[in-house]
């Protein structure tokens, strides 16, 4: 889980694998004490989680937590516990108010639970979400804003869900069948390809689509000529003017896509700067729409240069929406020293004046990030503070459990060393 550095050091030791086992599960004893005190300490923390399953078949809970440490935002892995039977919003919830009750932890100082969209997590009566609520009224659930991304980019005017639909078939006559994999991985070398084989889509994977239908679209003569020897009717496609039109302009979209999915992702961050790339993204929509409008279409530069190449065009206009409401909330939050916040009670107002007023703080706020200064103001501001951090602290995404998930991996089954992890 941290590195293979850290597992050679860990093999040079000339110790059993039952000792190692045991000091290791000292140590996070140790480390999760700590960890609670901390938490104690904190006037109130946020959680991030997730359930997936390991290499061995085991579903597994893992949990972050956010909260704060000596006048900053800290987070750090919570807990990841097994879920013996079933993986519903109850036997979740049950894992996790289990870990928070032995602990000596309470709900009432949670403030946020982020996770995905699954019905476990969501469901209106017996969803993680509604069975927390039921202990904690005041917490406040997000759906993880990467997972929201990738849902919103699901869905496309039929002509562009055709295309993608007829590509995934194109990749998977090819790639799901070793002989035809093999045939194809002669062929690209011999027509003089800068690649020898095609991505596998994954529907799972966030940024699958644009990679692998962009690797489609570098090797698509090579695809018509192998679909062609082969008499499947899915070549037909790529002798079609248009269907080649849209396939570069998917190429084009989902590369942007791709590229605010990877802007979403990260460690520190927070709904207000999460919401801010995403209306940047719903922005540049409008400038895109009134560009390919008036028929420029330099933004997207594969579907550019096939319509030079091909000598076509099309409008495209319709392919676009205006972006609807901008997230504009909690201005004062992201900078206080240029707005009013109206909507605070008249004592929150007042002390927003003092702190706007008070000119060694605008070189604080400049030098720090936005969450590290709501905090070291905490005890000169308590109410402002404590509204601001609210906002703030709680998780956007649930990257952290999908980037720990990745790192389990690399984990072998029925060894002592994973069975005492799987109970830190």
């Amino acid at each position: 889980m941290i590195g293979d550095s850290a597992a050679a050091k860990l093999g040079a030791v000339p110790l059993s694998n039952d000792t190692v086992a045991r000091r290791i599960s000292d140590m996070s004893n140790d480390i999760r004490e700590q960890l609670i005190e901390f938490i104690k300490k904190s006037p109130y923390y946020a959680l991030q989680l997730d359930e997936s399953t390991d290499i061995a078949g085991q579903a597994q809970l893992l949990t972050y937590v956010r909260y704060l440490r000596d006048k900053a935002i800290a987070e750090d892995v919570l807990f990841c516990r097994p879920l013996q039977s079933h993986t519903t919003g109850e036997a979740i919830f049950n894992v996790l108010d289990i870990f928070i009750r032995e602990n000596g932890l309470t709900w009432d100082r949670c403030v946020s639970l982020c996770t995905d969209g699954a019905r476990a997590m969501t469901g209106r009566e017996r969803g993680l979400a509604a069975r927390v609520q039921q202990v904690a009224p005041l917490v406040k659930w997000t759906h993880c804003m990467v997972h929201r991304e990738a849902l919103a980019a699901k869905k496309m005017p039929v002509l562009f869900d055709s295309v993608l639909n007829q590509s995934v078939k194109m990749l998977n006559l090819i790639k799901s069948r070793p002989l035809n994999s093999r045939l194809f991985g002669v062929l690209c070398p011999e027509m003089g390809s800068g690649h020898e084989q095609l991505l596998l889509h994954t529907e799972v994977r966030w940024l699958s689509r644009g990679r692998v239908l962009q690797r489609l679209y570098d090797l698509r003569e090579e695809v018509k000529c192998f679909l062609t020897e082969i008499k499947s009717d899915l070549a037909k496609h790529l002798d079609d003017t248009m269907w080649l039109a849209s396939l570069s302009y998917l190429v084009d979209i989902f590369d942007r896509l791709n590229g605010l999915n990877l802007s979403l992702q990260g460690r520190e961050t927070h709904i207000l700067l999460l919401a801010d790339r995403v209306d940047a993204f719903t922005q540049k929509l409008d400038l895109w729409h009134g560009r390919i409008s008036r028929g420029n279409c330099d933004m997207f530069p594969s579907l550019a240069d096939f319509i030079t190449d091909a000598g076509t065009s099309h409008d495209f206009s319709s392919l676009f929406q205006s972006a609807s409401e901008h997230y504009r909330s909690f201005t004062w939050v992201r900078d206080p020293f240029v707005c009013t916040a109206n909507e605070l009670s008249i004592d929150v107002q007042e002390q927003l004046i003092e702190l706007k007023s008070d000119s060694r703080l605008k070189e604080l706020f400049t030098s720090r990030p936005l969450s590290s200064f709501w905090a070291a103001l905490m005890q000169e501001y308590p109410q402002l503070c404590d509204g601001a951090l609210k906002i703030l602290l709680p998780f956007a995404t649930t990257y952290l459990c999908e980037a720990g998930f990745s790192k389990m991996t690399a984990l072998k089954p029925n060894t002592a060393i994973v069975h005492k992890l799987r109970m830190i």
